[in-house]
């Protein structure tokens, strides 16, 4: 007698059905299909009906219980759904970011990351026959390439990055700024973008154009009230008169080796993020400080991995939010 159970099959189930026909008796029909005494005669009991017994009845008997029997996917809860779908496309969260929040949290709705991408590539989230995966985050796209000449002017430069402190270096406090912008169309306005590196909160002000005074003001203006240690940009023109802000703030700037952006990771990460709001070749300038700043706050309200699922505003002001 096999020790390892498999469900009857609908060969299985005619031999039954021939058997019993034949009136052989349910020990001899268990020896011949090399089945227990309990299975022939609970699958007569659960399946046959007015004491006949149909191996094709049987069967679709058996396939609809078993698609019942079967866990539904989380998605097809309306509440898990609609929370996953205002999550994924209003606040351009990525899938793990759900899913550690709402652990973080202590929710009483989970769901995992692969669940989520499952769900988009089943094509639950489509709209109109447009692909949900298309948005997001990376849509396919490859990376920049390697051994990028630096083409751009030179600058003054007053320290190295290999110069900042350790405790800028380590993350260790909030008021260590990583600085750069985000342009649209050439010589009109730009973003000018502060991430602090404890943190990852962002502060983003615009400029009327990619000019250094104009950049260096903003900063000052940006960063006014609050706390400053040390810059770091990158080597770009725009940041020709840092002087002033160190004046203004008291605060060095440190500048990486050219073509290194992943010196200022944070930064760097925070653009991309950005671009999603303020795609290229459009006029900056089109956008009013008011949207501007709503983009803003929905990337420091959206978890992150590298902060243990808080964000970077929780982090930042010390507070604890209920996002979920």
């Amino acid at each position: 007698m096999n020790t390892s159970y498999k469900h009857l099959n609908i060969d299985e189930r005619e031999k039954i059905m021939v058997l019993l026909s034949l009136g052989k008796s349910i020990g001899m029909i268990a020896k011949q299909l090399n089945r227990a005494k309990s299975t022939i005669c609970r699958e007569i009991k659960r399946n046959g009906y007015g004491g006949d017994y149909s191996a094709t009845k049987a069967n679709c008997l058996y396939q609809t219980r078993r698609r019942a029997c079967h866990p539904k996917l989380k998605l097809y809860n309306p509440l898990v759904f609609n929370l996953v779908q205002d999550k994924l496309f209003n606040h351009q969260w990525s899938p793990e970011q759900i899913q550690h929040r709402l652990t973080h949290e202590g929710s009483q709705i989970q769901i995992s990351h692969a669940t989520i991408y499952r769900g988009l590539y089943k094509g639950l989230f489509d709209v109109d026959g447009k692909l949900a995966t298309r948005k997001l985050r990376h849509k396919g796209k490859t990376r920049h390439t390697k051994n990028h000449e630096e083409k751009r002017g030179k600058i003054a430069i007053t320290h190295h990055l290999k110069d900042r402190p350790q405790i800028a270096n380590e993350r260790l406090r909030i008021g260590d700024w990583e600085a750069d912008t985000v342009l649209g169309k050439s010589g009109k306005a730009c973003l000018v973008t502060l991430v602090d590196r404890c943190s990852r909160f962002l502060i983003c002000t615009t400029a009327k154009a990619k000019k250094a005074t104009l950049v260096s003001q903003a900063i000052i203006h940006a960063l006014a009230n609050q706390p400053v240690f040390t810059m770091t940009p990158d080597r770009g023109k725009e940041f020709a008169k840092h002087k002033q802000v160190t004046d203004s703030l008291k605060a060095n700037f440190y500048f990486p080796p050219p073509s290194q952006p992943w010196q200022r990771g944070s930064n760097e990460n925070t653009n991309g993020l950005l671009r999603e709001y303020f795609p290229k070749q459009q006029d900056i300038g089109q956008w009013d400080n008011q949207y501007i700043q709503t983009k803003v706050a929905k990337l420091n309200l959206r978890p992150r991995k590298c902060l243990d699922w808080r964000t970077p505003y929780e982090v930042y002001y010390q507070k604890v939010l209920q996002l979920v």
